[in-house]
């Protein structure tokens, strides 16, 4: 749920700079490297957010007093305009479950690199991905690889959702390992956006940090 910036009370100093002015881009917060660590600067500076749940099961611990039972969701969070994160959450309510996982997923919002990777394409457009970029969460790898214009996103649902949020409108996809994990597959195409930040390309050498 989201905060108007008169009701939000910041509990760091990042959070301070957010609200008085002195920061208006989450662009100039990862280009100060630092850590988010409240979901009402995201919910400022990326007011049209968008989430979507991947998952919900009933998972069960056992401890001394018996078998807990509890729900863990998985949300996706993203712009379709650059941005998206992951999160899990567990509570004993689904209701509960959901806003925790949303909250992290705020918490873990990552900028992604676009662009028209595709020798058969070349149109310059941010579609797709600029490269072949590859994820990886438990035995789950998936391999994204540029599309041309049109082709849509070749994807199973879990990851067309992510790449979506994303801003990704063309893209073939690679997967190995037991993708039928939700939460794996989802890490894994959620960690391959992340890495398409990993290395600065020709295209970004005259760039300022916050552009």
């Amino acid at each position: 749920m989201s905060i108007s910036i008169e009701e939000w009370t910041p509990r760091t100093r990042l959070g301070w700079l957010v609200k008085e002015g002195k920061i208006t881009s989450i662009d100039q917060i990862f280009a100060m490297n630092a850590v988010i660590m409240e979901p009402e600067i995201v919910d400022i500076l990326l007011p049209n957010l968008k989430q979507e749940i991947l998952d919900v099961v009933l998972v069960q611990k056992m401890t001394d007093a018996g078998r807990i039972s509890r729900f863990r969701a998985v949300v996706a969070v993203g712009n379709e305009n650059g941005y998206v994160g992951l999160g899990i959450g567990k509570a004993k309510q689904l209701r509960t479950a959901i806003e925790k996982a949303t909250i992290d997923a705020k918490l873990n919002i990552v900028p992604v690199r676009r662009g028209c990777g595709s020798w058969e394409c070349s149109c310059n457009e941010p579609h797709s991905v600029p490269f072949r970029v590859r994820g990886k969460a438990g035995s789950v790898e998936v391999t994204l690889i540029p599309a041309p214009l049109g082709v849509g996103i070749v994807a199973g649902e879990i990851g067309k959702v992510i790449l979506r949020l994303a801003g990704l409108r063309d893209v073939w996809t690679f997967s190995k390992g037991e993708t039928r994990t939700t939460i794996n597959f989802a890490k894994a195409v959620y960690n391959a956006l992340k890495n398409t930040n990993k290395f600065v390309t020709p295209v970004d050498w005259g760039k300022k940090a916050w552009e």
